[in-house]
């Protein structure tokens, strides 16, 4: 579990095509506190960590993760936001992040609003019905509020948020542009009782 407050960006130095991806990702972490086996959300996916050293980590990447996650991610010299899992005790400044990715989403446009920066995201059916105006999201792991949501052609969701100061800086949505794929996690919450309701409906 995590909570969609990111405590680092790394950077992927290498990656080496196997059966999987392997990505060698550089952070600042204290790696003696990071033990191998060691989940660590990477732009909103969960990966494990197979592999370390003093500044950097190793993860594997599966074919059914890269195809579920925003293209062009998994590349040598992209930027990463890092969160490590949260321990019993932690404080919960975000909401509850699993690390599974929903749905892909296009940021749309990007709009200065006083010292803050609105951006708004055109994304799919898979992901529309969980989306509401003042609940929570997390967008390349980055625990976030939504503002307004509306509806989009063929069955997709339309909706913005705010970046403050100090989110964008301290994430890679400080040079956010239109055009940028991000990877979406719906609350949890929706999740299970979009479950339910799917459930109840079929016995119905």
């Amino acid at each position: 579990m995590f909570t969609g407050i990111v405590t680092d960006i790394g950077r992927i130095e290498a990656v080496e095509a196997r059966g999987d991806l392997r990505l060698r990702i550089g952070c600042g972490y204290d790696m003696a506190t990071v033990d191998l086996g060691a989940s660590i959300a990477c732009s909103g996916v969960c990966l494990t960590v197979v592999d370390k050293g003093e500044d950097w980590f190793a993860v594997d990447v599966s074919a059914e993760t890269q195809s579920r996650t925003a293209p062009g991610l998994w590349v040598e010299g992209s930027r990463l936001n890092l969160e490590r899992a949260l321990k019993v005790g932690d404080e919960l400044g975000g909401h509850i992040v699993t690390g599974h990715v929903d749905g892909i989403g296009e940021i749309v446009a990007v709009d200065a609003i006083g010292d803050s920066t609105r951006i708004a995201i055109l994304a799919g059916a898979e992901v529309a019905p969980y989306v509401a105006s003042k609940g929570s999201i997390a967008l390349d792991g980055v625990s976030l509020t939504l503002n307004e949501v509306g509806n989009a052609p063929d069955g997709g969701v339309r909706f913005t948020l705010n970046l403050i100061p100090h989110t964008a800086g301290q994430t890679t949505f400080g040079d956010v542009t239109a055009g940028r794929r991000v990877n979406i996690e719906i609350d949890i919450l929706a999740r299970y009782l979009g479950r339910m309701m799917e459930q109840r409906a079929a016995v119905v």
